[in-house]
């Protein structure tokens, strides 16, 4: 009894040292923030029309629960402890800047949509060897390297070509410029599901076994927006938009240092899903919210203009052509305001961001939980948001070789049989030398007969508009397979595993709510080889918008070409030595397992 009741002593002095360093970190928050505007502005109507008024004036913003006093305060240490980055920095490509809807699709038993893997996703998921071979004292600096390999499935010779991205950035020459941001949230219907289920899962085919309740996706969304203004300085300036049927100003864009930012975190915090969803009218209005501040205020060469759009995706009002939503933020970019995209939730709708996020200046993350956001907003937040390199050229001059596909960039569909075009570089980390994202690779065809070098020239512009260029040579020996350094044969063995499992989603997603041609149920690669997705025809057609779940299945033909694949992986990843990769080789082996082998057969090899 003796040791219950010092049991019981000992967790009331924890709870009662945990209340007194909230109240300490309240009364901290209170002094800092007594004196500034509380200029927050969204009216939300009930059901009975009656109007709850949650402007700052009428709000008594110092009174906050503890969970909320809890999310602040870690907010705040945030600030004051950022992440560490490398000494040296490297650049990577916009869009996306990760496969985490992908991976979590397959975690919860889900088909997961075709754009949730791009290969400069997955690229940004690892560090790359770029072949480097000087130091850069250049803004950017790009290398090459070769690799001649036989194709795995149809013994064809495949040349690869990998464009390095390198810099003369350092840590200390590299600082973000003042930031305009504006947050465009999605308040709508569908943010209310749970974060690891389907909105419009209507019919109830899957059943979570999980003891705890799942957050919904607008609690995630909103713990995310408050990581990312704890990384905002005071001379920063910060607005935020709503929109659920409407888009609605929530907050004019103003100075942070002159913002009661407790008060907005608590406003954000309360705020509730509800109605349809309007991305087009939710974007007008974040744009908008730039012509509220001066030209001089918002001039390229001293600040960063940006929308961050925090949304699951799925449209159903309003502008809902692709075209249309790539023309704003298109038109946006034209002005030096550019957008990224963060997706929620596991029905997340890639397709539609991975379109838009092809544009000047764009970049979009898929949350796969808080914790892994705010990890990413650590270290990520001021690379993020900091376009450095644009309209990046690459031409390839040769009698002997043509481009028949680029891996890792978002402009893919722009390369020619001569020509690699890329809208936007970012900075990125490096790590023992190797940049995170650093490389686009180039697959080339073999048209000639003799072997006469291939001649490259880049071309790229900076912030201000000013053009460089360079060229190279490069010289590749058919036959001789081999890999310039283990940057290329990374990239190589990457670009595979995403190219075998986009076209798995793609012949997969024909048996479930997407309706596309009728071609070979497992694409015949004995014959053609590993191929690009992209390049068949079926991947246009498929569904958009508000979307029901397809369960993870794989027919007994992939389970095959899964099973070969995953053996050349294995030796791959030990030749790389890279124990990161395992990670792929886990997901290959739950495809494997997954097979449904009461379904037909579609081997069709003869």
């Amino acid at each position: 009894m003796s040791r219950i009741n010092t049991t019981i002593g000992f967790l009331t002095f924890c709870l009662i040292v945990v209340g007194a360093q909230l109240s300490h970190a309240s009364s901290i928050i209170e002094d800092e923030e007594k004196d500034k505007i509380d200029d927050w502005e969204y009216v939300i109507e009930t059901k009975n029309k009656e109007l709850i008024f949650q402007r700052g004036m009428h709000t008594n913003s110092a009174k906050f629960t503890a969970p909320k006093m809890q999310v602040m305060a870690e907010a705040m240490k945030m600030r004051v402890s950022p992440g560490p980055v490398a000494d040296r920095l490297g650049f990577s490509v916009g869009g996306a800047k990760d496969a985490d809807n992908f991976f979590q699709n397959i975690e919860e038993g889900y088909l997961p949509r075709y754009s949730s893997l791009t290969y400069e996703g997955l690229f940004y998921d690892y560090t790359f060897d770029t072949g480097q071979q000087e130091s850069c004292e250049n803004f950017f600096c790009p290398s090459y390297a070769r690799g001649v390999k036989k194709d795995l499935f149809s013994s064809k010779t495949d040349y690869y070509l990998s464009v390095g991205l390198n810099s003369g950035l350092s840590k200390e020459s590299f600082q973000r410029k003042t930031l305009n941001l504006v947050v465009v949230l999605d308040i709508s219907g569908s943010m209310s599901s749970p974060f690891n289920s389907y909105y419009y899962d209507t019919n109830g085919t899957r059943k979570h076994q999980r003891e705890e309740v799942p957050k919904s996706k607008m609690e995630i969304a909103n713990q995310a927006i408050l990581s990312m203004l704890s990384h905002l300085k005071d001379s920063d300036r910060f607005s935020m938009v709503l929109f659920d049927n409407k888009g609605y100003r929530a907050k004019p864009l103003r100075e942070v240092g002159k913002t009661n930012m407790q008060a907005i975190s608590g406003h954000i915090l309360d705020l509730h899903p509800r109605g349809g969803t309007n991305m087009s009218a939710g974007l007008r209005t974040g744009i908008e919210q730039f012509k509220t501040i001066s030209n001089s205020l918002k001039n390229p060469k001293l600040f960063e203009n940006r929308i961050i759009f925090l949304t699951d995706a799925m449209p159903n009002r309003g502008e809902l052509n692709k075209g249309g939503l790539f023309s704003m933020v298109k038109d946006a970019a034209k002005s030096n305001i550019f957008t990224s995209f963060i997706g929620v939730g596991v029905d997340f709708n890639p397709d539609l961001v991975e379109y838009i996020t092809k544009t000047r200046g764009a970049n979009y993350y898929a949350v796969h939980s808080n914790e892994d956001l705010k990890k990413r907003l650590d270290k990520e937040f001021d690379f993020m948001v900091t376009p450095l390199v644009f309209n990046l050229e690459l031409q390839l001059s040769s009698t002997d070789y043509e481009i028949v596909g680029v891996f890792g960039s978002p402009e893919a569909n722009l390369a020619t049989g001569q020509m690699l075009k890329i809208n936007t570089l970012f900075p990125s980390s490096t790590k023992e030398e190797e940049v995170r994202g650093g490389v686009v690779l180039v697959k080339l065809r073999k048209t000639g007969q003799s072997n006469t070098p291939v001649y490259l020239k880049i071309s790229y512009d900076d912030r201000s508009g000013k053009t460089y260029s360079n060229s190279n040579m490069v010289q590749f020996y058919p036959n001789n397979y081999h890999w310039d350094n283990k940057g290329i044969q990374k990239a190589a063995l990457l670009s595979e595993y995403v190219s075998l499992l986009k076209n798995w989603l793609l012949d997969g997603r024909k048996s479930c709510n997407d309706t596309v041609s009728q071609p070979f149920p497992c694409f015949s690669y004995y014959r053609e080889g590993l191929i690009n997705p992209d390049s068949r025809p079926e991947w246009k057609k498929i569904k958009t918008w508000e979307q029901t779940p397809c369960l993870l299945e794989v027919s007994a033909g992939y389970q095959k070409l899964f099973s070969i694949f995953r053996t050349h992986f294995a030796a791959e990843m030990t030749s790389l030595k890279d124990p990161t990769l395992q990670k792929e080789l886990d997901v290959l082996d739950r495809l494997i397992s997954q097979a449904n082998k009461e379904k037909i057969d579609d081997w069709r090899v003869q």
